[in-house]
């Protein structure tokens, strides 16, 4: 068995809150709603739901959702967030 290092990749994410107001929300995730990519459940457990490659995945309130190199969009536990990534300085 060999044992191998992920390459460092630079992501975008946004913590999702739930929140009816989409102002903080990244300009790919209103397009990816606008598109039908990513919707919602229905109201008291609001959940986002993501169509992916592997199928639909869900995000609950407090997840990370991640835009990864190719486009890609999927959910990502806090912990896991945490534990994966490290924030990057925009150097805009």
């Amino acid at each position: 068995m060999s044992k191998f290092r992920k390459k460092p990749v630079v992501i975008e994410a946004f913590l999702w809150t739930g929140g009816p107001d989409q102002t903080e929300d990244p300009e790919w995730i209103c397009d990816a709603i606008s598109r039908g990519d990513v919707f919602f459940s229905e109201p008291p457990n609001v959940t986002m739901q993501i169509r992916t490659l592997e199928g639909v995945m869900t995000a609950s309130i407090g997840d990370y959702v991640i835009q990864g190199v190719k486009g890609e969009i999927y959910p990502c536990k806090p912990d896991i967030f945490a534990a994966t990534y490290d924030a990057v300085e925009d150097p805009a």
